[in-house]
């Protein structure tokens, strides 16, 4: 997809391509700035949750918020307004996540011409125990 009315050139746009992308706002996506790098935040909703017995929010949507976060924070890096495809999407839940708002930070490990490959990190009260971490191959435009 195409953003050409988007230079993603500040944290601020951010929030404006999560807003075209139906699946970050069904789940609630938002972005915040925190030393001047992006935070993705997943604010809490029950229909978020996937498992109403303990309860724990669904892993699907976990991944999703991840994948939606790599995705922005990549036009970030790049000051892009064309979004980048997944071309590989692996995630590891370390823990459940509870009925409360999750954060994530992504890191650009590698890039070259075309591919580029993230580190996500998802967490809830303490960034020191996250609740997922996943690593995403995307091809740059």
């Amino acid at each position: 997809m195409s953003c050409p009315d988007l230079n993603v050139d500040s944290i601020a746009d951010l929030q404006a391509v999560l807003a075209r992308i139906p699946y970050a706002g069904l789940i609630g996506a938002e972005v915040r700035e925190h030393d001047g790098e992006p935070l993705f935040v997943l604010p809490y909703r029950a229909s978020n949750i996937g498992n109403v017995l303990l309860p724990a929010l669904h892993g699907g949507v976990i991944g999703g918020f991840l994948e939606n976060a790599a995705i922005c924070h990549l036009m970030w890096a790049h000051e892009a307004s064309v979004l980048p495809k997944v071309v590989d999407f692996s995630i590891d839940y370390l823990r459940s996540g509870r009925p409360q708002d999750v954060y994530a930070s992504c890191e650009i490990v590698r890039q070259g011409k075309r591919i580029a490959n993230v580190l996500l990190t998802a967490w809830q009260d303490d960034r020191s125990k996250p609740i997922a971490a996943a690593r995403a191959h995307f091809l740059l435009a």
